[in-house]
This record gives C-alpha cells, structure tokens and sequence, in this order.
C-alpha cells in the first residue's frame, strides 16, 4: 500500500524542531511518515521518536517504512489522546512535537475513503475508519445541527440552504454517495457564487471537520502537549484552515503572555511570566512549495519554544 502524500512546510517545520540529536520527538501526524523520517535524519543512535496515527492504512505504511528502526514506537491512536498513550509507555517529556493537521492527500485521492467530491463513492470521511461517517451526519442530524456545522465549520454563507435542501433530499431517498451530496450542494447555490472553487468545498471540509472531531479535539489537547515538552521543547503545529488556525493562534498567544494584572496597577502582583517564545504571524510556503504543490497554499506552520 502506498500513502501517497507530500509533506508541507517540511524544512521549515524540522528547522524549526531545532533538534537534538538524543532527543526525544512526536510525530502526531505521521501519515506517510515524512516529517517523522526528516526528524529521524538528525537523531542518533540514542533519539527516539514517537508516530501517532488514527488511521489504520497509514499505520500499516509506517509499520513497512519503519520497520526494524528500533528508535520509532508507531502508535495506532488519535493525537488527542498524547498524554495517556505516552504515559502509558513512560515517556514522561519530549523535546519536540509536530503536528500536520487536517486531511491526507492519500485519503482525499483514495477515493472509497469517501473525502473528496471530485470522486463518486460511499460518504465516509472517517479518519479512524471506525465510528459516526459523513453518512451518519448527513442523514441523521436535524435541519438546524446541519446548519450549524456548514456554517460553523466550513463558514458557508449558504448554510441554511443547504441543510433545507439535504433534509428535503433525504426524505425521498437516503443520500450515500459523494456525487449525490455534491449534487444536493451544488443546487443550493446561486450560479455567480459558484465561481471561486468548488461549490461543495466549505460543506465537505465542515462535515469531515464534524466526522473527526478536528477542532475540539485539537483545542483540548494543546495544553498537554504543551505540557509534555522538556525546557526549549518546541510544539510545531501545521494548519489548513482559519478555524484550526485561530485555535492554534489563540493558545499560543497566552503562552506568550506574561502579566494579566489590569494597566493601571503600578506593579505587577499575579506573577505570571511567558510560558513560551512564539513565533507569530506564522510561516507561509514558499513559491517553489508552491509551484510543486497546490495543496501547501493554505498551510501555515506556528511554533512555541518552551521556557
């Protein structure tokens, strides 16, 4: 099985990792496994690393491609779930954490997998392959709960539309396929709205957001891996989209933050100090990341440095 996908902001994110050659590291993400073989590239005999997937057909591939590598543990579990996963195996602190959020280019291009509305297939969008699908969602959440997602995961104006449209749909046949959906969507568009992208685009990525639990499972786990890291430990965390960006944003922001007492207090009593040195604004592919892959225009990476 190949898991076909380039790895975004590649030098940029190790770099960034400022690595120690004993060190210990998390690949959150691990997909195909080309963050985690970069990092691995500067470790020596006495680094390990750490490689987390949900999905089980990036792990059979992580099992092939790291196989008879002593310093890699492959861990078939949902990043969310670092802290106990690690604990469990005594890793108390690291000294790096990357994450490539989002969706895979082998699970959007794989086209049973049910992610994309370039291709016909069952709706699926399960990263995990186990648990509520976009099947689920689109059949079986009320008018205003599918309202709710479009518009707050995908941030599509056409929301209300949209959730009228696949309630109505699904009253005269239940709605399985990746076309039939796209269809539905398509419809409830008005066509001079329809020329930037494809108009199913902003419904897809709020219903797998929905599937998979993107956004609260990644508020809720930046304070562990945060946690995690050994004094200078850097969490270098790749987003796709504004909504994951925003969380990541505002996180890192109190990190960076120091004193909360109100301005007009003449000295500081709550004590508080930076947690972390950030690097704001984000980093940006560049034209030559660009140019040999579309799917990086959206990527932005973000670190902290642990103090």
């Amino acid at each position: 099985m190949e898991f076909n996908h380039i790895s975004v902001l590649l030098r940029e994110s190790v770099e960034a990792l400022n690595i120690k050659p004993d060190g210990v590291y998390v690949d959150c993400t691990a997909g195909g496994g080309g963050h985690s073989a970069e990092i691995l590239s500067h470790l020596n005999e006495n680094g390990e690393m750490y490689l987390f997937d949900r999905d089980p057909d990036a792990i059979k591939v992580l099992t092939e491609r790291f196989k008879g590598e002593s310093r890699v543990k492959i861990i078939h579990d949902n990043y969310c779930n670092i802290k106990v996963a690690l604990d469990v195996l005594g890793v108390a602190s690291v000294d790096g954490i990357v994450a490539d959020l989002g969706v895979s280019s082998f699970q959007l291009d794989t086209a049973e997998r049910g992610f994309s509305f370039h291709n016909d297939s069952l709706l699926d969008m399960r990263m995990s392959k186990q648990g509520l699908s976009a099947k689920d969602v689109v059949n079986t959440y009320s008018e205003d709960e599918l309202c709710r997602v479009i518009w707050d995961y995908g941030e599509e104006k056409f929301a209300k539309k949209i959730a009228s449209n696949i309630v109505k749909a699904r009253e005269i046949k239940e709605i399985e396929t990746t076309f039939e959906l796209s269809d539905i969507i398509s419809a409830s568009i008005p066509a001079k709205f329809k020329r930037d992208g494809h108009p199913a685009r902003k419904t897809f990525q709020a219903i797998r957001i929905e599937v998979n639990n993107e956004l609260g499972g990644l508020k809720a786990v930046l304070p562990d891996m945060f946690g995690l890291l050994n004094k200078d430990g850097v969490l270098a965390i790749i987003t796709f989209h504004s909504l994951e960006d925003k969380i990541v944003k505002d996180y890192f922001a109190t990190l960076k933050k120091g004193c909360t007492c109100p301005k007009d207090f003449p000295v500081c009593v709550c004590g508080n100090k930076p947690k972390a040195i950030v690097k704001s604004g984000g980093v940006k592919a560049g034209q030559k990341e660009l140019d040999n892959n579309k799917r990086s225009r959206s990527a932005k990476l973000r670190t902290a440095l642990k103090l």
